[in-house]
C-alpha cells in the first residue's frame, strides 16, 4: 500500500482533510468522500475492443478501505459516477461484488448519483440520492453555477499540470472556489483507478465554480496543500502552501 498523507484546511467553517488518495474525510461527520469511481470502466472498453487489465473496480475498492482503515471513517458519501455506465453493476466479478456488498454492509454508505450511472440497475447496499445537504454543505455529482450555499461535488477529473526542472508534471488536485458574499465550493478529483484527467483550469472548471472572488487548484502533498491560483479578482501568480 502507497503511504498516504493528510492535510486539514477550512472549508465554510469546517474542518476537512484531503489525502493523496484522492479521498477527502469530514471528521466532524465522520464521513469519507470520494468522486468518480467509474467502477467497471476497464470492462465497458473491453467491450468495445480496447483490452485494459479488468482488476480497475478491485483497485479501488480497495483504496476506499484503506481511506476508511485510515481515517476512521463511519460513513462513505460518493459524488457520482460510481459505476462507468449504467450497466456496470452487471459485470462486477465475483471478488469485486463481495467487496463493495462488504463496505456498504459495515458502513453508512450513500450514492450520489451522476451523468454516468443516473440509473443503478443492481443494488449492492446504501442510500441512493441524487444529491443531498450535510452540515450545511450541499453534495453533488456536478458543480451547479451561480450555487451561493457551500458545496462539493465531483464531474470534471481535476488535474494540476506544472513544469518542473523542465518535466511537466500531472497531479490530480482539487478546485476550490471562495466568494465574500456566498459559501466556499469545491470540486473533488477523481478517486477511480482508470479515471482521466481535465486541464484544471480548464474555462469548462472555471464556469462550475462561477462567480468567484478566486478560484484556486489545490494539491496534497506531505501533509500540506500547495495552492496555485486559477483565477484572482487581482492576479498572483506563485504557490501557496497551507499547513
Amino acid at each position: 500500500m502507497v503511504p498516504v498523507s493528510f492535510a486539514p484546511f477550512d472549508f465554510a467553517g469546517n474542518e476537512l482533510v484531503m489525502s493523496t488518495s484522492q479521498a477527502l474525510y469530514w471528521p466532524a461527520e465522520r464521513a469519507l468522500l470520494v468522486s468518480d469511481l467509474h467502477l467497471e470502466k476497464g470492462s465497458y472498453y473491453a467491450q468495445r475492443g480496447q483490452m485494459l487489465p479488468p482488476y480497475d473496480s478491485r483497485a479501488t475498492l480497495e483504496r476506499i478501505a484503506d481511506a476508511v482503515k485510515a481515517t476512521g471513517a463511519r460513513r462513505v458519501i460518493t459524488l457520482g459516477d460510481n459505476f462507468h455506465d449504467d450497466d456496470g453493476t452487471h459485470r462486477l466479478d465475483p471478488y469485486a461484488s463481495g467487496m463493495l456488498e462488504a463496505l456498504t454492509r459495515a458502513l453508512d454508505w450513500v450514492w450520489i448519483t451522476g451523468n454516468h450511472d443516473e440509473q443503478m440497475h443492481r443494488g449492492f447496499g446504501g442510500q441512493i440520492e441524487d444529491e443531498m445537504e450535510v452540515g450545511g454543505i450541499v453534495l453533488r455529482h456536478i458543480a451547479k453555477s451561480g450555487e451561493t450555499r457551500p458545496e462539493l461535488s465531483g464531474h470534471f477529473h481535476p488535474k494540476m499540470r506544472v513544469t518542473v526542472r523542465d518535466r511537466h508534471i500531472a497531479r490530480p488536485c482539487a478546485v476550490k472556489s471562495s466568494r465574500c458574499d456566498a459559501g466556499d465550493r469545491m470540486i473533488l478529483p477523481a478517486f477511480g483507478a482508470y479515471t482521466g484527467g481535465m486541464d484544471a483550469s480548464d474555462q469548462a472548471v472555471l464556469d462550475a465554480l462561477s462567480p468567484a472572488d478566486q478560484i484556486d487548484a489545490i494539491v496534497p502533498t506531505r501533509g500540506k496543500l500547495l495552492h496555485f491560483p486559477l483565477f484572482r479578482s487581482s492576479a498572483q501568480d506563485s504557490p501557496s502552501v497551507s499547513r
